[in-house]
């Protein structure tokens, strides 16, 4: 179980970035005291073509440190190199910087791990075309199996010791390069998958802790990762430098301030968890409270809905019924107008000898010198009234005219003047035959005779005298004589 990172850690962190930028990541623990001294070990020789060595450290546990033995691990991808990870001071602890792999090789804190890592670059191999070639001068090599090899001797200007880390109290004093800067600034690509088993490995086996081994662990270094066991592990010689017994102590203190910061991790994680849970309460609170609100607009909209639906309906049904009410009442007036109309036009088939009487009543007044025969017209209509359906016979025959002869008598006589002026006395004081009543009689009204007797026509003006009509009687029967 990894340490909570403290206030103090996070500062180193930051300290530990200004002094390095070419570390790669750090591990989140900072502790007081510095590792032990890197143990003497033999490099097992190389297992295949390609392997690169990654040196051993002192990684770090809840149980204080541990030995992660040096081992051989293929390369990700040909080209790239391997810069070792280290420890450095903060200010206020020791914190780890993760290793990588890349192009080049970077900045490890100027510690001299061997094997071609002597405290800046890399000495023991290189790539040549895509083939890794080793330094037999700083590599185990068997060059019966291994064939790209070279022999470059290496000189190492530094003071040669066992110290595992940089800065503090008896720490490696080196900084990176402006050559180191840009290799850290390079493509990287953390440790693979077979160097972390390797480190679970070495953490798992309670052997490897510092506390057990005093410095000195029984796998310093294996053949391929996780082989714990078997002639490729390689045990430690020696320790690098003798233990420090204050190391026990400051993991005992470590123990007891991980113990108080776990208490104290707990309390807050309780504190955030009814925080949370309180929160979670007042959303759902507020929720329900925004669900019920809402359910409820929704309701409201939908009865003002549903009751301006009705009203609309309403309406439309209350003009309808008006529209068929006026329709109703517009079919009614037409068809009682239709039934008038068809009731006056039989009315009006039925009687059409009726519509020439207003006409005959306005008849005009005959002239006073036609007053001579308006004696003698009474008399034809007193004397024969049966000789009144008589003109249709003479429409039919309109070639028997009278003969000139005839013609001629039916002209008054000029004796019939003198009684033409004694007739209007003594019609004038009859008061039973008033003159309205004469000029309704219809049988004075067609009288062919004067259509067919154009001579005679000034006697027809007589027809509003009922006295004068026997007269004409007598020219009617004229022309029976002839026949």
């Amino acid at each position: 179980m990894r340490i909570i990172p403290s206030i103090r850690s996070l500062l180193f962190a930051f300290v530990m970035l200004a002094i390095s930028a070419a570390s790669f990541a750090q591990i989140g623990v900072s502790i007081s005291v510095g590792p032990p001294a890197l143990p003497v070990y033999e490099q097992p020789p190389v297992p295949a073509q390609g392997y690169l060595w990654t040196p051993g450290y002192w990684a770090y546990s809840d149980g204080g440190y541990f030995f992660v033995p040096g081992t051989w691990v293929m390369a990700p991808q040909p080209g790239f190199l391997w810069t070792p990870g280290y420890w450095g001071w903060g200010g206020g602890g020791f914190a780890f910087n993760e290793g990588y792999w890349g192009p080049q090789v970077g900045f490890y804190g100027g510690i001299n791990y061997g094997f071609g890592y002597g405290g800046e670059g890399y000495q023991g191999g290189r790539w040549n075309n895509g083939q890794f070639e080793y330094n037999r001068s700083v590599n185990n090599v068997n060059v019966t199996n291994i064939h790209n090899t070279y022999n470059t001797t290496v000189i190492n200007n530094t003071t040669v010791n066992r110290v595992s880390y940089n800065g503090g109290e008896g720490g490696i004093t080196a900084r990176p390069t402006a050559q180191d800067e840009a290799a850290a600034n390079e493509k990287h690509i953390g440790p693979v998958a077979a160097q972390t088993q390797h480190v679970a490995a070495a953490r798992a086996n309670p052997e490897q802790r510092a506390s057990a081994n005093q410095g000195k662990p029984p796998v310093a270094a294996t053949s391929k990762p996780g082989e714990f066991t078997g002639s490729g592990a390689v045990a430690a010689k020696e320790a690098g430098a003798p233990y420090k017994a204050t190391e026990s102590k400051a993991a005992e203190n470590k123990a007891t301030e991980s113990k108080a910061t776990e208490n104290k991790a707990a309390e807050n994680k309780a504190a955030e968890s009814k925080a949370t849970e309180n929160k979670a309460a007042e959303n759902k609170a507020a929720e329900s409270k925004a669900t019920d609100n809402k359910a409820a607009e929704n309701k409201a909209a939908e009865n003002k809905a549903a009751e301006n639906k009705a009203a609309e309906n309403k309406a439309a049904e209350s003009k309808a019924t008006e529209n068929k009410a006026a329709e109703n009442k517009a079919a009614e007036s037409k068809a009682t107008e239709n039934q008038a109309a068809e009731n006056k036009a039989a009315a009006s088939a039925a009687k059409p000898e009726n519509k020439p009487r207003p006409q005959i009543a306005k008849a005009p007044v005959p002239k006073p010198e036609n007053a001579t025969h308006a004696k003698a017209a009474p008399q034809k209509a007193t004397a024969r009234p049966e000789n009144t359906p008589r003109p249709a016979a003479s429409a039919e025959k309109p070639e028997s005219k009278p003969s000139p002869g005839t013609a001629k008598a039916s002209t008054p006589k000029p004796q019939n003047t003198t009684h033409a002026k004694a007739a209007p006395k003594t019609a004038a004081p009859s008061p039973e035959k008033p003159k309205p009543v004469a000029a309704a009689r219809p049988q004075n009204a067609p009288h062919p005779q004067a259509q067919a007797h154009p001579e005679a026509a000034p006697r027809t003006q007589a027809a509003v005298h009922p006295e004068s009509a026997p007269k004409p009687a007598k020219e009617e029967a004229r022309p029976e004589e002839r026949r």
